[in-house]
């Protein structure tokens, strides 16, 4: 099939920042979109050819929209994944696949999955509501301290909480989760594996996450890892072998700890770009937006390789301000070697929105963390009225 300059449509669920970074690659190689979204206001309306809005959880909005397109892709997992399955049964290619999708979207059943493959992962308890996990501690069935996450539809530090008294209990919405012993660990890693419809496999080198101590967010990602070499080479395995067990189409994020004894334990996954790789948009010979374009259209993969050491910083709302938003000391930031700032276009701030991030690159990964902490410290995202 002719994907450039043609009749070919693609079609990407989501109009948020993951899509519009997408549509940067889109746009070079002439590719025409079709994108849905439920905000008028997404960032994806500015760069794609055809916008709808629309609720993603909505099955018949989803049907329609899928309906339009030749190949259809998601930037965000909480979409209608029956109707995604109705698309598929149809002849409509959906990247990663509906079934893979499923599995994802519910993070007990994630965690199951892992179980079942052999995966190493966190021990973990399956609770159908919350409010369970007091009649557990009473037997003695958990104990403090762990991990409460929500089953679905957590996001960007969402969903997720560490739990060390009952009091920690108090104000948990009472759906469906699990809770996962506290992992010591030494570091937060990730590892990007790209999957064409061919079968052909590659990695990106992998990465350290450091994250915000309350929001449970992203702050920093370092490429490549600063790790021992065998490590590095546990991490690469771990990662393949998820992504075997899953057989997706596309790109899968696997977030994983570094234990104290440096085993792996798998975190969980994202079936799509992901933050731990915005990195790639400076450093690597094959950025991670054109990788996943290349897997969902059986195009040869790119180089994975860095070019360069990359540091990616998280540009979060500060506590405190909400409202039409203003990148204080923005000026300062492209002053410094080696700084690249990408703003996602959403107009509104609060606290700890993602409003866009910033990439360092330098053949120094020391040094391109020194200057990371710069940044950190230098820009502010606030509200126009809080100045």
């Amino acid at each position: 099939m002719n994907y450039f300059s043609s009749d070919f449509k693609l079609g990407i669920l989501g109009g948020g920042q993951l899509g519009k970074m997408l549509l940067y690659e889109t746009r070079k190689y002439d590719i025409y979109t079709c994108v849905m979204d439920p905000s008028e206001e997404a960032p994806c309306r500015i760069a794609c050819n055809e916008f709808y809005t629309g609720d993603l959880m909505d099955y018949d909005k989803v049907y329609e929209f899928g309906k339009k397109v030749d190949v259809l892709t998601f930037e965000i997992e909480n979409v209608n994944v029956d109707a995604l399955e109705k698309l598929e049964r149809e002849g409509i290619k959906v990247y990663p696949s509906p079934a893979t999708l499923r599995t994802i979207q519910n993070k007990a059943k994630q965690k199951l999955f892992y179980v079942d493959h052999n995966i190493p992962t966190a021990p973990f308890t399956r609770f159908a509501y919350t409010n369970e996990i007091h009649t557990a501690l009473n037997n003695n069935s958990i104990d403090f301290p762990f991990v409460w996450k929500s089953a679905q539809f957590g996001y960007d530090g969402k969903g997720v909480k560490v739990i060390r008294t009952y009091s920690d209990l108090d104000d948990l919405p009472n759906v469906e989760c699990i809770t996962e012993e506290l992992v010591p660990f030494k570091n937060e890693l990730a590892v990007i594996v790209s999957r064409n419809t061919k079968g052909e496999v590659v990695t990106y080198p992998v990465v350290e996450m450091e994250f915000h101590p309350t929001a449970n967010q992203v702050e920093y990602v370092i490429c490549p890892a600063r790790i021992d070499p065998v490590v590095t080479e546990k991490a690469q395995l771990v990662a393949l072998k998820v992504s075997e067990s899953f057989q997706h189409t596309g790109l899968l994020a696997v977030e994983m700890f570094q234990t104290k004894n440096d085993d792996i334990l798998v975190n969980e996954v994202a079936p799509r770009p992901h933050n731990s790789g915005h990195f790639s948009i400076e450093a690597s010979y094959t950025n991670q937006f054109e990788q996943h374009l290349r897997s969902i259209l059986g195009l040869p993969l790119g180089h994975t390789d860095s070019k360069v050491g990359g540091i990616m910083v998280n540009l979060t709302g500060e506590e405190g301000h909400t409202g039409k938003v203003v990148y204080q000391h923005i000026e300062g930031i492209m002053k410094m070697e080696g700084v690249t700032p990408h703003i996602y276009g959403k107009k509104e701030t609060r606290p700890f929105r993602k409003m866009g991030h910033v990439t360092i690159v330098n053949r120094d990964i020391d040094r391109a963390r020194e200057i990371a902490e710069e940044v950190k410290n230098t820009i502010k995202v606030v509200a126009a009225k809080n100045i």
